[in-house]
């Protein structure tokens, strides 16, 4: 997640676009249920990704930002998984700071492609550190949410769509690039857009996004089917990259566990953890390691994900 508007520098310098992906559309939220379950995501599928990219940060001077080796290696190992599982991939390249960015976009064959559902989150960390929460675990959970579409051979009524973003902590640069080199016509064909950004923070809450009541209650719903009580997400507030898709008319909506603020006693009596401490401590700091995460929260929100995808894409 970016710095608030106060506290980051914005990203200067034109785009210029090798690849144009053009859009599609996703309609609101299914008003049955699915016929096909979601399926249970693997925590453990998840966290082998976050391990490759720790591996990846680690032997590219500890980071994985914008304009450095370490978000390119990070790009190749997402769009190498998802090509192997008969994804279509496409990189949309931009020049952010003075550095060259990527987007990574990836289809699932089939669905109708004038309503696409569309999920995802941004793979840059800062360059203070790996980013395995902010925003591996986002990343990771859509990723492994994607390959579990090919692996269940999944054919929805919709068109899914995943993408992973560039530069967002230097001010959302790569999802607003995406979004602002979409036509009109391409743009109004995306009915909705589900970000996840910092899921499995080591002092979790259960935050759902407010913004669009359909897929707020896509959320809402599989956390009551949990027992796990949820609280509207205040905290990354335009500071995500659901921002430039809600500021072109798309629903948006997605799941977030915490960044600098505090946790209180009221929160602690919900959902366990450490009151008077911050929902993750490691927030843009070297410490955001795959040592970072909570476990548990990692695999209800990785669920969460899948449920959402299977929901609204029907």
């Amino acid at each position: 997640m970016k710095l608030s508007v106060s506290g980051r520098a914005m990203a200067a310098g034109a785009a210029s676009v090798v690849l144009l992906i053009t859009g599609g559309s996703i309609a609101g939220a299914a008003s049955t249920p699915s016929v096909a379950a979601a399926p249970d995501i693997p925590v453990a599928g998840v966290k082998a990704h976050l391990t490759q990219l720790q591996s990846i940060a680690t032997a590219n001077g500890g980071n994985r930002a914008h304009g450095r080796p370490g978000y390119k290696a990070s790009l190749d190992y997402v769009k190498a998984k998802l090509d192997a599982a008969g994804y279509t991939t496409a990189i949309q390249q931009f020049t952010s700071s003075g550095r060259t960015g990527y987007n990574l976009v990836a289809d699932w064959p089939g669905g109708d492609t004038n309503q696409v559902v569309m999920a995802g989150s941004h793979l840059d960390s800062v360059s203070s550190g790996p980013g395995i929460n902010d925003n591996g675990s986002g990343s990771a959970a859509v990723l492994e949410t994607a390959l579990a579409v090919s692996r269940a051979g999944y054919q929805p009524t919709k068109h899914l769509r995943f993408a992973w973003w560039g530069a967002e902590e230097l001010g959302l640069v790569g999802s607003r690039y995406y979004v602002n080199n979409l036509s009109s016509t391409n743009r109004a064909k995306i009915s909705g857009y589900l970000n996840f950004d910092m899921i499995g923070s080591p002092n979790p809450g259960y935050f759902v996004y407010d913004d669009d009541p359909a897929i707020e209650k896509t959320f809402k719903d599989y956390y009551a089917g949990l027992g796990v009580a949820t609280e509207i997400e205040t905290e990354g507030d335009g500071r995500s990259d659901h921002a430039p898709f809600k500021s072109a008319g798309v629903p948006v909506g997605g799941l977030f566990t915490g960044a600098s603020r505090t946790k209180t006693s009221a929160q602690v009596t919900k959902w366990g953890g450490t009151a008077g401490q911050s929902f993750d401590r490691c927030y843009h700091s070297s410490c955001d390691t795959t040592s970072n995460i909570n476990d548990t929260a990692l695999d209800r929100n990785s669920d969460a994900v899948a449920y959402a995808v299977w929901e609204l894409s029907e």
